[in-house]
Order: structure tokens, then sequence, then C-alpha cells
């Protein structure tokens, strides 16, 4: 299937770039593009697209506010925030706000496409170790726990116990596959937990549940 893609950012010039390279993929299809964040979000409702590919800092409505909108309409739509620092506290922001992960502005033509496909099949955590290495650096700003907002505070103790050791797992980067191996496990066993996770949290994909691990210290920064 043609996995729909919609890119906003504010320069013109980033839009027709990521256009051109993710055009020239024959299973990516650019559906439109968006100017701020506002836009961004009329754009998703009226083009229903898979990944958006979403800048931070626009005008009108910054990408934080435009993802927490997107994701709180509940729709399809997996957002894929762009950034030009892999330390950015706004993408920390995003990724609470529910974005499905991040993608430095200068990644190539290859890095960008595999990125919309992982986020676009569900498999959130894009760059598991710089991920980490983001959710890690801004767990230690704060002094007490922060559970998303879509969590409950003590809505852990009703996972299982290795419910639990998979959602430590998710937090560290590992996939379903690497997962499966630590555990000794078939990998579609590892997808059933990681499913369960999700609905007993309320949370909406693998980021979701990795910022959720650090914010309810199931995993020490460091």
């Amino acid at each position: 299937m043609t996995i729909r893609v919609l890119i906003a950012d504010d320069q013109m010039m980033v839009r027709e770039g990521f256009s051109v390279l993710l055009g020239a993929m024959p299973d990516i299809e650019v559906v439109g593009e968006a100017v701020n964040g506002r836009d961004a979000v009329e754009r998703v409702r009226e083009l229903a697209p898979d990944v958006v590919l979403m800048d931070i800092r626009m005008p009108e409505m910054n990408g934080i506010e435009a993802t927490r909108e997107i994701v709180a309409a509940d729709g399809a739509a997996k957002v894929l925030v762009l950034t030009t620092f892999d330390l950015d506290e706004y993408v920390y922001q995003a990724l609470r706000a529910g974005a499905s992960g991040f993608l430095l502005k200068d990644a190539s033509a290859r890095q960008l496409a595999d990125g919309v496909r992982v986020v676009a099949a569900g498999e959130a955590l894009l760059a598991p170790s710089v991920t980490r290495r983001l959710i890690t650096e801004f767990s230690k700003l704060s002094e007490t726990p922060r559970l998303m907002p879509t969590a409950q505070q003590g809505t852990y103790g009703d996972l299982t116990e290795r419910e639990t050791e998979v959602l430590v797992l998710i937090a560290q980067g590992l996939s379903n596959g690497e997962i499966a191996e630590r555990l000794v496990v078939a990998e579609s066993t590892i997808k059933t937990h990681v499913s369960r996770v999700l609905v007993k949290l309320g949370l909406r994909d693998r980021t979701q549940a990795a910022v959720f691990a650090y914010e309810a210290r199931l995993v020490r920064p460091g």
C-alpha cells in the first residue's frame, strides 16, 4: 500500500525538498503541504494522511500544539517530528504530546523514507539510540515523575510482571525482535504483550510507552 504523507514546515525550500525526495519513492505519496501548525491540523482533517512530517517551530501554531490536536482527533495519522538538533527540548515535548518519533532535518533521502515507513508501520521508536538519549536527557530535568496525560498514577500496577518487563525493554529502545531474543520467546508473543501494555496504560504507541516508563521511573535516566 502507498503511504500518504503530509509535510508541515514554514520553509518552502524544506517542503519542496522533502516532497521531491519522498515523491521519488514508489511506495510513498506526498498528498499535501502545510505552512504552519494550524494549517497542518486542517490539512490532516481534509486529506487523512498516514504520516505527518511536522516541523516544531512554526508561526500561528507550533508543531507541539498541532501534534496534540492531531493526536486528540483520534485519527490514523502518525506524527514524525522534524528538528535541527537531536537534543531539542521541544522534541521531547512533542513526544509527550503524542508524536510517534523524530527525525533530524539533515537526514538522507533513505533515512527520511525509512523513517516514514517505520512510523507508518507502527514501529514508533525511530532511531532508538538517539530517541532513548533524548528521553533520558530531558527526564533528568524533572525532579519528580510526570506521567503522560493519558495515563493515570499507578496504572502500571495493572501490568503483569512480563508486560512490565516488556515495557522497560521498549523504553531501552529495543525492537520487538530484539525483545523476543532477549526473553527467548516468539516475536508474535512480544507483539501481543506490547498491544496489551498500550491498552492497559491508555497509550497510543511505543514512543508514548517509552516516555511513560521513564517518567514513571520504571527506567532510570542515565
